[in-house]
């Protein structure tokens, strides 16, 4: 499988309901009104210009957040202007309005809210950190994303997902790598969202959840089973384990000098490609591929570092070039009674 011809899915809208999910314990101010109404923008709109009466360049498709300067402004209007100011933002049917910083309007304002079937909304936090967490939020339900038939596990922190055709192992590799203590995320089904321009974050699919088919013995619920510890919701992917079978004629990786990496949403993740034959312990390896990552990570490259002493080698050689060179790792064997 091919996971860089996999297509990206992006939903059109939200429904003002969704933002209820948002970490800003949001208060309906009237009722359940518009909570139907769809959010096509990620952006966030502050109307304080269209309060003024600017209204030209209202971007009225967006979520509207009303801190202390709308508030204090509208307050400053006598009841007939802060009611002309207030429906020229509601009769444009925007989604919503978000109050912040708790604040609380009028009663006549609410009701024309609900007149033009406007959802309100109430949060105590103050606006930027509103605008911030919203930001964040819409950015997640819009982020492009694509569903890709592997097994993502966290592997000593950093997210392998295993990917093969049908049948090669990639379940029963996840389930053994869970048994050594690692960390499924997903199986058989699992989803990758770009987040910000550099992360892709893997879950799984509210249906499937943790469970785990094993062919010849059925659905296994790996929570139930091996406990809280065996499990995470989600993990960032950082490697991409292609499992492959064996194939003798085919040209693999040796020495590991280049970095081979495969392109999801336009992210590039490194990649392994790995043969599968009887009697290989691919859990072992999956490990090390993981270290392995770890350690180029945090600067050390195996092949680079044996390339420079072999470089080294040479030169001494060539500078060299009479008398005897030991091949031995160390020059003297000590005595060893053990």
């Amino acid at each position: 499988m091919n996971v860089a011809d996999l297509q990206p899915i992006r939903k059109d809208a939200v429904a003002v309901r969704t933002l209820l999910q948002a970490p800003l314990q949001l208060v309906a101010l009237n009722d359940t009104v518009g909570w139907e109404n769809l959010i096509t923008d990620e952006n966030v709109h502050r109307p304080q210009l269209a309060l003024a009466g600017f209204l030209e360049l209202f971007t009225s498709h967006r979520l509207q957040v009303m801190g202390n300067t709308e508030v204090y402004y509208l307050r400053s209007l006598g009841t007939s202007d802060r009611v002309r100011a207030f429906r020229g933002i509601v009769e444009r049917r925007v989604p919503a309005i978000i109050l912040t910083n708790s604040h609380e309007i009028d009663r006549e304002l609410c009701e024309l809210a609900s007149e033009y079937n406007v959802a309100l909304l109430q949060t105590a936090h103050e606006t930027t950190r509103t605008v911030h967490i919203l930001s964040e939020f819409l950015g997640d339900q819009f982020a492009p994303h694509v569903v890709v038939h592997g097994s993502l596990v966290d592997v000593y922190g950093v997210g392998v997902l295993f990917v093969g055709r049908s049948g090669i192992g990639k379940s029963e590799i996840a389930l053994d790598l869970v048994e050594r203590g690692h960390r499924l995320v997903a199986d058989d089904v699992v989803i990758l969202t770009r987040k910000r321009d550099a992360i892709l974050m893997g879950t799984g699919s509210s249906l499937i959840e943790h469970m785990v088919e094993v062919r010849g013995l059925g659905i296994i619920d790996v929570r139930q089973m091996f406990g809280i510890r065996a499990i995470r919701y989600q993990k960032r992917l950082e490697i991409v384990v292609e499992l492959e079978d064996w194939d003798a004629d085919a040209n693999y990786e040796r020495v590991g000098l280049d970095d081979s990496t495969v392109e999801i949403l336009g992210i590039p993740i490194s990649s392994v490609k790995l043969p599968i034959f009887p009697g290989k312990n691919i859990t072992v390896i999956a490990e090390v591929i993981a270290l392995n990552y770890l350690l180029r990570t945090y600067g050390y490259n195996a092949a680079r570092h044996l390339a420079d002493k072999l470089e080294r080698e040479i030169r001494q050689r060539n500078e060299r070039q009479s008398g005897t060179f030991d091949q031995r790792a160390i020059t003297y064997f000590q005595g060893d009674d053990e």
